[in-house]
């Protein structure tokens, strides 16, 4: 079975036992990083505070370093060359588009007036969190999950795009226009285009350029043999440590508003994790169904299914302030969000048996760019 450098193999394989230790415990690492986090949060004094000053134009610095870091080997692995053959792909495409912008948004507003019809913040902020769509968690789990990294990079770019031009009319479409027409409560953000378009920048752009730039020039110096066989290998494991860092911070910054407030969290877990599960199941059956292979299937259930929290938790706390209900919906999202797609990345493993095998790649082709 083949499976990226920064993936965890289903356990009892025997690729797994060939696994590092950091690799085929993944699950227990990233559990014991969000302990970690909570724990420091809530009983270093003074960490929260110190966290939160380091800030740059509204973006956490020490959540962006961890994201970067995250986030860069998984995109210079990617082989740029073949993404023409993704945007050719318009089933995925046009899929990818309606299941973010379309099915996502509203699933999550149909979740939310279900499940926290009564708490009216709650229900704000996690409308938040299904407009936020994903564009940097998600090349870990796809590439966890042996999916397509090139479609995951053309996907991810895409979103980002239409995360731009989309978020505001969105946000003003269902939180008051949609609910005014159902005779529901209302209510309203505020966010430019500008504020969004610098996440995007920073937490897509900068590794995006990074990962091109870097097999560029290291194909171009050394090929592609060396690149592949010698550099990549070399670099994927800090995907894995950027991510671990990230889930250290993110839940440092969060411990005391978590650990104080446990019904509430609980209330705001169980719609989200009816979210990811059935938007996840929904776009996996979708792409079998469209007879997408497996790799691109699964970059499309998890690029579907993911959201982007820094820039949801950062609308939160701009709009409505750091203490109020909607922040703690959006802080409440990665809470659930990375163990359950954890999870979803061991599910999508065993699923892969009922998709058609892959077809060879042309080796000849390669070896002749290399």
């Amino acid at each position: 079975m083949t499976r990226p450098d920064t993936g965890a193999a289903p356990p009892g394989t025997a690729e797994a036992r060939r696994l590092s230790t950091l690799d085929r415990y993944l699950p227990v690492w990233i559990g014991l990083a969000m302990a970690a986090g909570l724990l420091l949060g809530r009983w270093v004094p003074g960490l929260q505070g110190a966290l939160e000053a380091v800030e740059a134009g509204g973006v956490s610095v020490p959540i962006a370093v961890g994201l970067l870091v995250m986030m860069y080997p998984v995109l210079a692995k990617v082989r740029y060359d073949r993404l023409g053959t993704v945007t050719r792909d318009t089933r995925l495409v046009a899929w990818s588009l309606v299941l973010n912008w379309l099915v996502g948004p509203a699933v999550m507003f149909a979740l939310a007036w279900i499940f926290l019809a009564d708490l009216p913040a709650f229900r704000t902020g996690l409308i938040i969190v299904g407009l936020a769509r994903c564009i940097a968690m998600v090349v870990i789990w796809n590439d966890l999950a042996c999916g397509d990294r090139e479609a995951a990079a053309v996907l991810v770019a895409l979103n980002s795009v239409f995360q731009v031009l989309a978020f505001g009319l969105l946000g003003w479409f269902y939180l008051e226009a949609l609910p005014g027409w159902l005779g529901l409560d209302t209510s309203g953000i505020d966010v430019s285009a500008w504020e969004i378009a610098m996440m995007v920048l920073v937490f897509l752009g900068i590794p995006l350029a990074a990962g091109y730039l870097t097999r560029t020039l290291g194909e171009r110096t050394k090929g592609r043999t060396w690149y592949e066989q010698r550099f990549l290998p070399r670099i994927g494991p800090f995907a894995l440590y950027g991510l671990l860092f990230t889930i250290v911070v993110l839940f440092a910054l969060q411990g005391e508003a978590i650990t104080s407030s446990p019904v509430d969290v609980a209330r705001i877990a169980l719609p989200l994790l009816v979210y990811f599960v059935l938007m996840w199941g929904l776009s996996m059956l979708l792409g079998r169904a469209v007879r997408l292979p497996y790799a691109r299937s699964a970059t499309l259930a998890f690029t579907a299914a993911g959201n982007n929290f820094e820039l949801a938790i950062a609308v939160a706390v701009g709009v409505f302030g750091i203490t109020s209900g909607q922040a703690l919906a959006g802080v409440v999202g990665p809470l659930v969000e990375v163990p359950a797609l954890v999870g979803l990345v061991y599910v999508s493993l065993w699923a892969r048996r009922f998709f058609p095998a892959p077809a060879p790649e042309p080796v000849a082709a390669d070896a002749d760019r290399a």
